[in-house]
């Protein structure tokens, strides 16, 4: 929520706001720093004089979460420092009812501020005048060199963990010495009394106050009181949901001219003197030879997603471990100079004079705390694409707690929208258990999808559908559909997060190309894809087989469909967009195909991959078209406890047996 008052010192208005927590301890600590970092680049603030973060810790989290450490390393790096916060440890000296002595091995909890030389100030919290004292060194030194600082609030808790607590179970001695000990508010007020401050009536005054404050907001909650969404957002958009229609989404084609400029300045080598890799002139070399062919793979299809939002004046914002050059070396966003040490060349920051900004940024080598910190960074500014790139798709499972917490949660219990993608780099491709899947199973399970309905359907359903849901889950096969994909995030009349699994070998599958006019304006996103290759569109009375299947697997079963000489008997159709999913354009295509058997292919494990999520829903739009009797199987891997094989044999012996279960009996 946040709250603007007047600050009587200044007599200037100050916004204060505060972020959704979750009871996930320190877990919000990344994403108030996100938030901090977005108002300071919207406002201009590059010295964040203007906005700065507070942050509340308890001792026992403050020393035992890893976000914490996690924050700290990001506090001083270029692309998301916020230029100092103020951190507030109230130091109760037990967490939960866990001694100290059991909970850290270092003297403080506050030792871990240390990794960033961040000041800490260790003050008695049963004396207020000393606390307001270091609070201000506390902010002087914040605002002079824009670093950290932390204030260790040494007190204690006077009572259990919750109300029903009983904290002599497990800390008799403690808690014997605290309730003989006169509580901090009486011991200053007698102080003040004593000093001739106050006087004695006029504390009981104050106390009777404070009590009839506390009754009153007792009695009122008894009462029946209207509650405004925006009253619990800590950044409202204002003016943004009211100037847009829910039923309808912006085009996200764009102009071939537009397409041409952006495409070609991004597959043109810097000015000289700027000096590139060699291996690099030949990357942009063959670029544009696509572009003039009116061809595009990912990495160009990606370039002119981000290029044409910031034609439009949107803030493009993409970070994650190595995602200036990619993973895989296919995006090179920025350009090293051969013989000069930081000098760089950022294709995509010189497109349009007027363009809006583009930030590309390595981020540390962390998960939980750039997740939390883009998520934060995301929810400032509707009219912004933000984006985190896992490393590998199965890194995401470091950062569950956010994706868990806020991602696929935050609106249901917060009110709270974001547009965050999050780009999950997924494919069995025989490189062992780990860096294969991005575990789309996990994601699909978070998806609030009822699969024992078939739903109403007019001509507001695909809008409404992503409308309703918590978060859109989408497996693009083509470079166009990712540009989209892309692009609808802005486009749409509301913010949903995007969790899209992203190709490997398909960034350089000579197949895997679309055409410009697969671009340009008429064009939209396609949720599902339809088998569009002859003789299935000219004779479908032929189709035996109906093959459902998402991602690069569509490929690899395309060509053993050819092999196997079955080009107009197995229909191989693609469903791109999992969640919300595409009902009204899986019953058409079923409908087309009244005698044809169906199956479901995925190179996932059974247990894992797709399966388990869209066999239901498969399951109710047959019900729907009266097909119950339709055989419907699954081709895939067998169970596993594990993402994949190690061993390149039994890799291959999957794949064999993928391709004689999806194509047996034919």
């Amino acid at each position: 929520m946040s709250h603007e008052r007047l600050n009587r010192k200044s007599n200037r208005n100050i916004k204060l706001a505060l972020v959704a927590n979750p009871s996930h301890l320190e877990a919000v600590d990344p994403v108030v720093q996100g938030k901090t970092r977005a108002e300071q680049f919207y406002l201009g603030d590059v010295q964040g004089k203007k906005v700065m973060s507070i942050l509340l810790h308890g001792d026992a989290a403050f020393a035992g979460q890893g976000v914490v450490y996690e924050t700290f390393h990001l506090s001083e790096l270029p692309d998301y420092s916020t230029h100092g916060t103020v951190h507030i440890v109230v130091n109760n000296q037990i967490g939960f009812t866990t001694d100290p002595r059991e909970a850290r091995s270092s003297p403080y909890c506050t030792d871990v501020a240390r990794v960033v030389n961040a000041p800490i100030f260790h003050v008695n919290a049963d004396d207020p005048e000393a606390v307001v004292h270091v609070s201000k060194v506390a902010a002087e030194w914040r605002a002079k060199f824009g670093k950290d600082v932390v204030i260790d609030l040494v007190c204690y808790r006077r009572n259990g963990h919750n109300e029903i607590d009983e904290p002599m179970f497990t800390q008799p001695l403690m808690y014997t010495k605290i309730r003989s000990t006169t509580p901090a508010v009486h011991k200053y007020a007698k102080k003040l009394i004593a000093e001739n401050v106050v006087t004695e009536e006029y504390v009981k005054q104050l106390w009777e106050k404070y009590d009839n404050i506390l009754t009153e907001a007792y009695k009122n909650t008894e009462k029946e009181v209207k509650m405004y969404n925006r009253d619990w957002l800590d950044s409202p958009w204002h003016g943004f949901f009211g100037t847009r229609s829910e039923h309808k989404c912006d085009p996200t084609g764009v102009d071939e001219d537009t397409l041409c400029h952006i495409s070609t300045k991004f597959s043109t080598p810097p000015p000289d003197p700027f000096k590139i890799h060699p291996g690099l002139k030949r990357i942009l070399k063959s670029r544009l030879e696509m572009v003039q062919n009116r061809q595009l793979d990912w990495a160009l299809a990606e370039a002119l997603a981000f290029g044409s939002l910031l034609k439009e004046g949107i803030h493009v914002r993409l970070s994650g471990q190595d995602v200036e050059r990619g993973t895989f070396s296919h995006r090179h966003h920025v350009l090293h100079h051969q013989t000069m040490d930081k000098s760089t060349y950022r294709p995509l920051c010189h497109l349009y004079p007027d363009q809006a900004p583009y930030t590309v940024c390595n981020s540390s080598l962390s998960e939980y705390g750039v997740l939390g910190f883009e998520l934060g960074f995301s929810m400032t500014n509707p009219n912004a694409l933000v984006m985190w790139e896992a490393q590998f798709g199965d890194f995401n499972n470091t950062a569950q707690c956010i994706i868990d917490q806020f991602i696929c949660s935050g609106q249901a219990k917060w009110v709270r929208q974001s547009g965050l993608v999050l780009l999950l780099p997924h494919g069995m491709e025989g490189m062992g258990p780990e860096h294969s899947s991005a575990r789309p199973e996990r994601f699909l399970q978070l998806c609030a999808v009822d699969s024992d309905e078939f739903p109403v359907i007019d001509e507001y359903f695909p809008l409404k559908q992503l409308h309703d849901i918590n978060m859109i889950v989408a497996n693009c096969s083509t470079p166009a559909n990712m540009f989209h994909i892309l692009r609808r995030q802005i486009a749409l009349p509301f913010r949903k997060p995007l969790v899209v699994f992203t190709p490997k070998s398909l960034l350089r599958h000579p197949q895997c190309k679309s055409s410009f006019d697969e671009l340009l304006p008429g064009t939209e996103f396609r949720r599902l894809i339809p088998d569009e290759t002859e003789p299935i569109t000219t004779n479908p009375s032929g189709v035996k087989r109906i093959i459902l299947c998402t991602g690069k697997v569509y490929y690899e079963l395309k060509k053993e469909r050819q092999q196997r000489g079955l080009d107009g008997t197995v229909a191989i159709v693609r469903v791109e967009q999992l969640c919300p999913f595409p009902f009204d354009l899986l019953r058409d295509e079923l409908s087309k195909y009244p005698d044809a058997d169906l199956l479901w292919t995925q190179e996932e494990h059974k247990n894992q991959g797709y399966w388990s999520y869209v066999q239901p829903l498969i399951q109710s739009t047959l019900r729907h078209l009266n097909m119950e009797s339709k055989k419907f199987n699954y081709a895939g891997r067998a169970v596993s406890a594990s993402p994949a094989t190690g061993n390149k044999h039994i890799h291959k012996k999957e794949i064999e047996k993928l391709f004689a279960d999806s194509f047996s009996g034919l």
